[in-house]
């Protein structure tokens, strides 16, 4: 999309027409509609009332029905004839009027400052750079609106995207493009930064519960957050014409009433101000005086109000010497909870796919139990018969079923297993706990088996696996006695002598061209974790976690 204005040394290039902008918010919207329900019940902060995604699709909305009423009365007009700082305050406004609750609020005002950079650049057409600069703009807005910022929301999310395309673009070989540039040539470029925003959204998101206590306690990534994964995920399949990348999907909290800051209100109460000469700042302090989590955005003649209070009349009262109330909207946070709770407690609908994994060790149990995959114990030598295989297969609640055996001899009997089911089953070759482990977090229940297994097919390709374990004899060749710690990239032996030291060997290669190990330490391992987690140095990312297995000392993943 280009920018009208002044003339710059650049040649003033026009977009036909909004299509494009559309496209995106159209895109965005459905893959958040489609994850709606996902979104409302990780909802815990600030407030456990469940209606993150509804706020957030209303606010996108609000944006698409805008860009509608545009188009229709653009009567063919370009974007040039429009003029851009029509659009972006036409936009603007409407997301901040059909902004509801904190995140609707907060999405409005990275909705604002995106628009608002893109149209500070006239005569350029929409690249790289402008989704550089759009990302950190909306970033400090976003920042801007709330008065006490919590880290590992839906703020740091944002924040850490647009940091993370800023420092890509100094090494991108086509940061900007040229007026000549095709209609596919920019949208295949866009999605491409979005795509790797993206990315820096989703390990951020998983990084949320270190920084705010009230996720880690109730086992949840940011509402917020995700929902803007969510929506990034939607405008890339747009751009593309094609599905969206895949995310990871989030379990719901696993405890209902998480402390929160708005204990003692019960009216999540929403409504716009017209005016003239509003300040903002003028009506935070009285608005706290009656309630909290109080926001107050917008600009001279529109403010969107958003404060929890015991009396939502009080509220609008206080500005009715200032302008014209309207969009009110009141919604009892006490019903919202019970609403949520209600449902988070009822059975759940079948699931079109389960998972089983042979694993053994009560901490690999428990992790591959996490992620919603029913375990059958293997036993030290990892070896059940095919009946116990079939039985644990006709155990999963799901006509189709996965099997990751995790074990080269587990294979041929898992695969004997699943001819002999009446379901659908496919198996996926994994050859290690630690690799089926990595394999199972692609499960998502609600795709077929195949579809399951191709996606934890292409996980195993970019993992790669090792592990560090007491030798059970004597080396042959003299390398080592029986006792002393051997190590393995993969199936190769390549490190020997004592564990901290053939620990540290093995880490060292699994990291070269990684981003993530995940280390699963096993029964009787001899080194405590404080000493295991000061082996992982340099840039990649580090996870222990208790397998509890036997046999191994240390079991570990490298993606």
């Amino acid at each position: 999309m280009a920018a009208p204005g002044r003339a710059t040394d650049r040649r003033t290039v026009s977009d036909p027409s909004i299509v494009r902008f559309r496209v995106l918010v159209e895109a965005g919207l459905a893959a958040l509609e489609a994850r709606r329900s996902e979104v409302n019940d990780l909802n815990v902060f600030p407030v456990a009332d469940g209606d993150t995604g509804d706020n957030m699709v209303l606010t996108l909305d609000a944006v698409l029905q805008e860009l509608d009423r545009l188009a229709g009365a653009s009567e063919g007009r370009t974007i040039d004839d429009i003029g851009r700082d029509e659009i972006v305050a036409s936009v603007a406004r409407a997301a901040l009027l059909g902004a509801r609750g904190n995140s609707g609020v907060i999405l409005s005002q990275l909705i604002r400052g995106a628009a608002e950079e893109l149209a500070s650049r006239p005569g350029e057409l929409v690249d790289p750079v402008l989704i550089g600069a759009a990302l950190a703009r909306a970033a400090d807005q976003a920042y801007g609106s709330v008065r006490e910022p919590a880290e590992g929301t839906i703020l740091t999310v944002v924040r850490e995207m647009a940091h993370r395309v800023a420092s890509e673009l100094a090494h991108m070989e086509e940061a900007r493009l040229e007026p000549g540039s095709t209609a596919a040539e920019q949208n295949a470029l866009i999605a491409t930064v979005i795509e790797s925003a993206l990315d820096a959204g989703q390990e951020s998101l998983k990084r949320g519960p270190d920084l705010l206590p009230v996720l880690r306690d109730a086992g949840v990534v940011d509402a917020g957050g995700y929902g803007l994964t969510v929506m990034l995920a939607g405008m890339v399949g747009g751009l593309r014409g094609s599905e969206p990348p895949p995310i990871e999907h989030h379990a719901a909290a696993r405890v209902t009433h998480p402390q929160h800051a708005s204990g003692t209100y019960r009216y999540c109460t929403n409504f716009a101000v017209s005016g003239m000469g509003l300040e903002q700042r003028h009506f935070i302090e009285v608005l706290e005086q009656i309630g909290d989590s109080v926001l107050v955005v917008g600009d001279q003649t529109t403010l969107k109000i958003h404060v929890h209070t015991d009396d939502p009349d009080a509220a609008t009262a206080l500005f009715v010497d200032a302008g014209l109330v309207s969009h009110l909207d009141v919604a009892d946070m006490r019903e919202q909870v019970q609403r949520r709770d209600e449902r988070l407690t009822a059975p759940a609908a079948p699931a079109v796919c389960g998972a089983l994994a042979v694993v053994s060790g009560e901490g690999m149990h428990g992790l591959l139990e996490s992620l919603g995959v029913r375990v059958l114990d293997g036993g030290p030598t990892m070896n059940p018969s095919t009946y116990d295989l079939l039985a644990a297969i006709h155990a999963v609640p799901a006509e189709q079923v996965v099997v990751l055996p995790n074990s080269a001899n587990v294979v041929m009997g898992a695969e004997r297993a699943a001819e002999l089911s009446d379901k659908a089953v496919s198996v996926v070759p994994s050859r290690s706990q630690q690799a089926g482990l990595a394999a199972a977090v692609s499960l998502d229940p609600d795709r077929s088996a195949a579809n399951n297994a191709g996606a934890m097919l292409q996980t195993l390709e970019r993992v790669r696996t090792g592990a560090v374990a007491p030798a059970a004899r004597d080396d042959a060749q003299g390398r080592f006695r029986a006792g002393d710690a051997i190590g393995f990239v993969e199936e190769e032996l390549v490190a020997w002598g004592r564990p901290r030291d053939t620990l540290r060997d093995v880490l060292e290669q699994l990291a070269e061209d990684s981003e993530l190990i995940t280390c699963l330490r096993g029964a009787g391992a001899p080194l405590d974790d404080e000493t295991v987690h000061a082996l992982a140095v340099g840039e990649v990312e580090f996870e222990l976690s208790v397998g509890d297995q036997p046999s191994y000392w240390w079991l570990l993943s490298a993606e």
